[in-house]
């Protein structure tokens, strides 16, 4: 039986707008009895508000269990792999509860942990915070990696960014959580409950969504329908030489396919 590590933006949606098929295909999931999981780079929202997105951009009912974010693997990742529970969290408010939820204290003396991702009121002072405190010793955590954020009037800086200023300083390399970092993709391969092999990551990001999957050791699925399109995905393979095991054009192509197989 085969399960889904399903890409959010590009994928199910593009902004405000569902992408085509993006119901059907889940619908189709569900009917044939195959477990799926949504995963998201992003460290500011909750499940539950994934959850709503999906709902009302697709009129998905979908629940937040079945929802992945980098600020979740973030607390699961240094709960199994580090030591204390400090955390300076230079992130926004959904990060900071959830890891607060999964136990640990928030504060900025002696932390064992700075765990990072986008803020959007970051400044110097904080920037020197989470410097001071890995130079002291704390372990640096990523949330992604993700430099820029699309926007409708044009892209944003994102958590990439702001750890190169902390890197940079702190002349310290995080442990990255989020795509292309398998360590997001092995969580969903926990949660989902099967072999690797038998798990597609399904996106429209070389870079980052069939990046992952690969190096997690799941099958790949590209979907031409964000970043990677009809008529410029060829070159993006060649350029970054990354090949996924299938590329369609929209999802419900994906589905079609499995069923031939």
């Amino acid at each position: 039986m085969p399960g889904f590590i399903i890409d959010l933006d590009g994928t199910m949606y593009a902004g405000r707008n569902p992408i085509l098929y993006a119901d059907e295909f889940i619908g189709a999931l569900r009917s044939e009895g195959w477990p799926y999981l949504f995963l998201t780079n992003n460290s500011t929202v909750h499940p539950g508000e994934v959850a709503a997105l999906l709902e009302e951009l697709t009129g998905i009912p979908v629940a937040p269990g079945e929802v992945l974010t980098s600020g979740m693997a973030a607390a699961r990742y240094i709960r199994l792999h580090g030591q204390g529970n400090r955390v300076l969290c230079i992130g926004e408010q959904a990060l900071q509860e959830t890891l607060a939820a999964a136990g640990f204290v928030l504060t900025a003396e002696a932390p064992d942990y700075v765990v990072q991702g986008i803020d959007r009121e970051f400044t110097y002072a904080k920037l020197t915070q989470a410097v001071n405190a890995i130079r002291g010793g704390a372990m640096y955590i990523q949330t992604n990696p993700d430099h820029l954020l699309p926007k409708e009037n044009g892209p944003i800086p994102g958590s990439g960014a702001i750890g190169a200023a902390i890197r940079t300083a702190s002349e310290t390399e995080p442990v990255v959580i989020g795509k292309p970092s398998p360590i997001i993709s092995r969580y969903g391969i926990e949660l989902l409950g099967l072999p690797p092999e038998e798990i597609w990551m399904v996106g429209d990001n070389l870079r980052t969504d069939i990046a992952a999957g690969a190096a997690a050791g799941t099958r790949t699925a590209l979907v031409l329908t964000g970043l990677a399109g009809p008529h410029n995905y060829e070159a993006l393979i060649e350029s970054t030489g990354i090949k996924p095991d299938v590329s369609v054009h929209h999802l419900m192509d994906f589905y079609r396919w499995l069923k031939a197989c």
